[in-house]
């Protein structure tokens, strides 16, 4: 495991009605912390809940907040990160990444568009940034294989 940095980045969680996010989450949390960032999991009360029951010891998930939180903290100025990316796979997770985006201009930008309409939400998007849009409910690992082309993460064989 690599020693952490300064490197921050921003992991924003939509719903979790698709049941690959929980497992992306999980899988993101853990390149993360490999690659030596400190990390904010920003989403609902009902996605974090899943987290701290994947993670009960948090060995991955780490630090964690309400989305408003995050906006509200952001938008003060007492958080800025290196790395944002956003899980989406409704209108409102696309909304959730544009006010990001645009709290956070500087900062790489990484949308994951995913869940059965991913083709067609991902054509919500209006700003700048990477995408990576998989047709994934339930299944994570082509979603995972492109997550980790694009952020350079090594994967192993499982």
């Amino acid at each position: 495991m690599t020693e952490t940095t300064d490197k921050k980045a921003l992991i924003v969680l939509g719903c979790p009605e698709v049941p690959v996010q929980n497992a992306l989450a999980v899988y993101t949390a853990y390149q993360l912390k490999s690659s030596g960032y400190s990390f904010l999991i920003a989403g609902n009360p009902a996605v974090m809940k899943l987290l701290m029951t994947s993670d009960p010891e948090r060995h991955y998930i780490g630090a964690m907040t309400s989305l408003e939180k995050a906006v509200e903290d952001i938008s003060s100025g007492n958080d800025n990160v290196d790395l944002c990316i956003a899980f989406a796979h409704s209108d409102a997770g696309i909304s959730y990444a544009a006010t990001m985006k645009y709290l956070l201009p500087s900062a790489r930008f990484i949308t994951i568009v995913f869940g059965r309409e991913a083709e067609s939400i991902s054509h919500l998007i209006e700003y700048e940034g990477e995408q990576i849009v998989e047709v994934a409910v339930h299944n994570p690992m082509q979603l995972r294989k492109k997550m980790s082309e694009v952020l350079g993460w090594v994967v192993s064989k499982s």
